[in-house]
């Protein structure tokens, strides 16, 4: 028989039985939708994560109160901790050979307003003058504001774009003013968009002179500091090393004793990012490799019985002349286009999963995701329709003729 009619006799065994058709791929359909949308999702989050989150360059290291925090122990000790202050930055500026900047980063929460128009909740956020050189601003319009504006504690902010969108959603912000807790900051500049990453809007965020925020809007000393060393990459190593021996004495920490600090660096977030990602594709594979599984069970099952419904049907397909391996490759098409079904709506269902939650979660759906799920599919299809298509092949020709 040619793939046509072997196809035609398929699609027509398929059609006669659309609902159990329908149930059987729902194996299928769960096991691909879970293949594409957390393959897109967990492409989506690398890709926001080395453009976004790992905004600093590579050879920036940034010495926090938290650091890092893997389970909830580390996050319980890290509060114990004393906060960085930005005198401790300036201290040492001044006495680090190997460093070729010193940063430092506050962070308050605020309402922002424009005559009626008031945002509560926004990150305002106070940046050292040299902030610019050691993590990317990308700035959409406008500058940033310069070491006599920071010395000055100057009045001056870069609004993030869903800033300056609600408070100037028609005119250019660049030169207008806006008022924190009534006190009014003019506008400089702002920055491109963001968006947002777990829940967190990257946006709405207000930055200033760290010197105006600790001076005007907050009690609060604590701060981040962002180191640069001399050297580059290559002295990244001895600038730490020198930061932390610095830190420790300047704090009178014993010598047995663990750092009172936190240090994050672009490769210490990425082999963390390595790490949950690699969990979260693990947790992948084991879902989908169960409903796939249970998918191709359901498939062989469905067969099995078609096998038994159809025995006069094959009797005398092969008493006209059909083969067994005509009745063979009947079966395995039909297992096959079964799961192909699937596979499709599971991409399809997938790719919208993924497009639903990039709001929150960046997705990237790419076609080869959706060849792997269809992929997949049919893998598990061929599979599934091995053992009855063999079954069905050697049935007797006389006892399925007076099969009843």
């Amino acid at each position: 028989m040619s793939l046509s009619e072997l196809l035609a006799v398929a699609v027509e065994a398929i059609r006669r039985h659309r609902l159990r058709s329908a149930l059987t791929l729902c194996g299928i359909v769960m096991g691909v939708a879970t293949v594409v949308s957390v393959i897109s999702i967990i492409s989506g989050l690398n890709g926001f994560v080395q453009a976004k989150i790992l905004a600093m360059n590579p050879d920036v290291l940034v010495f926090t109160k938290y650091g890092i925090i893997r389970n909830r122990v580390e996050f319980v000790l890290a509060r114990r901790r004393k906060a960085m202050t930005l005198a401790e930055a300036r201290w040492i500026e001044r006495e680090c050979r190997s460093c070729a900047a010193i940063g430092a980063v506050s962070k308050h929460m605020d309402a922002v307003h424009v005559r009626k128009l008031r945002i509560p909740d926004v990150e305002i956020r106070g940046h050292t003058a040299n902030m610019a050189s050691m993590v990317r601003l990308d700035l959409d319009a406008g500058r940033t504001f310069t070491v006599a504006e920071e010395e000055h504690a100057a009045a001056v902010a870069i609004l993030g774009s869903e800033v300056k969108d609600r408070l100037f959603p028609t005119v250019n912000p660049v030169g207008q003013t806006i008022y924190v807790r009534g006190y009014p900051l003019r506008v400089i500049g702002t920055q491109t968009r963001q968006g947002n990453f777990l829940g967190q809007n990257r946006d709405s965020v207000v930055i200033t002179p760290i010197t105006l925020v600790q001076k005007i809007l907050t009690a609060s000393d604590e701060v981040a500091i962002y180191l640069r060393p001399r050297r580059g990459l290559a002295g990244l190593e001895a600038a730490q090393d020198e930061v932390r021996r610095l830190l420790r004495s300047l704090r009178k920490t014993p010598f047995a004793s663990e750092d009172p600090f936190g240090i994050v660096g672009s490769e210490a977030v990425q082999t963390l990012w390595g790490s949950l990602t690699s969990g979260a594709f693990a947790l992948m594979v084991l879902i989908s490799g169960i409903s796939l599984v249970v998918g191709a069970i359901v498939i062989a099952n469905i067969l099995f019985i078609s096998v038994v419904e159809r025995t006069s049907e094959i009797g005398m397909r092969m008493a006209v002349g059909a083969r067994r391996r005509d009745i063979m490759r009947q079966f395995l098409l039909e297992a096959t286009l079964l799961a192909g079904a699937g596979g499709v709506i599971g991409v399809l269902l997938g790719s919208l999963t993924a497009q639903l939650v990039a709001p929150v979660f960046p997705a990237d759906v790419r076609p080869v995701f959706a060849a792997i799920g269809l992929g997949l599919a049919l893998l598990t299809g061929l599979a599934a329709g091995i053992a009855p298509a063999l079954a069905a092949s050697r049935v007797p020709p006389i006892e399925a003729l007076r099969f009843e």
